[in-house]
């Protein structure tokens, strides 16, 4: 048995596993490409790098655009870049990053199945939450990026995902593993990985949420 093996059925006993199912049906990655789609996330990297719109840009390493599959199926919006991220120009790469990592293998899925951003594309001073005007000015990225891929299913991670994209005043303990409807797509509503780095007990709610999230996409 592998040592990835082990650390995964380690992860899937934390968020309440008692067995497997050996013999489910595989969850779906991604459709099949369609023309267009990885290029006009190129074209709309080069708009959203070039973005002066808040004072984030004047602090920022570099922009953190996004990544993935361009046709992904399950998209994953987070909050906003880390240090880590910082530096690297790519979501979720950190701690928070890898149990992000590990719940999406958990669904026996890879980074490059699906497509993860965050709603604000620049590190917010000492990770610091972001300001308003800081969201309202990045919205539009994050819109158009799911308008360009047209997920199946979204995952907000967090409260201000949640917020920022559908500009709705919803608590995340209130709405949490329900349903949501954001412009025909499904819209899942999940606490983030680094609440789950504090709060380790929440972490079967966050699988709970996810097997909605696999049984939605294996319909």
């Amino acid at each position: 048995m592998t040592e990835d093996l082990l650390r995964e059925l380690e992860l899937l006993r934390e968020f309440g596993f008692t067995h497997l199912d050996i013999h489910g049906t595989p969850a779906l990655a991604g459709r099949p490409a369609e023309a267009g789609a990885p290029d006009l996330l190129d074209e709309f990297r080069q708009i959203v790098i070039a973005c002066e719109k808040c004072r984030l840009s004047k602090s920022r390493t570099q922009v953190v655009y996004g990544v993935g599959n361009p046709n992904a199926d399950l998209m994953f919006v987070g909050e906003a870049p880390g240090r880590d991220e910082d530096i690297q120009g790519e979501p979720f790469v950190g701690r928070a990053g890898q149990l992000l990592t590990d719940i999406i293998k958990a669904m026996h899925l890879t980074r490059d199945d699906v497509y993860i951003a965050n709603v604000v594309k620049c590190r917010p001073p000492e990770n610091r939450n972001p300001e308003q005007d800081e969201l309202d000015a990045c919205r539009p990225h994050i819109r158009r990026q799911v308008e360009i891929i047209q997920p199946r299913v979204i995952v907000t991670l967090g409260r201000f995902a949640l917020q920022s994209l559908t500009e709705k005043a919803f608590a995340i303990s209130d709405v949490r593993g329900k349903w949501l409807d954001y412009n025909g797509i499904r819209l899942m509503p999940t606490y983030h990985p680094a609440y789950l780095l504090r709060t380790p007990s929440a972490k079967k709610e966050v699988w709970e949420d996810m097997k909605k999230v696999m049984a939605e996409l294996e319909r």
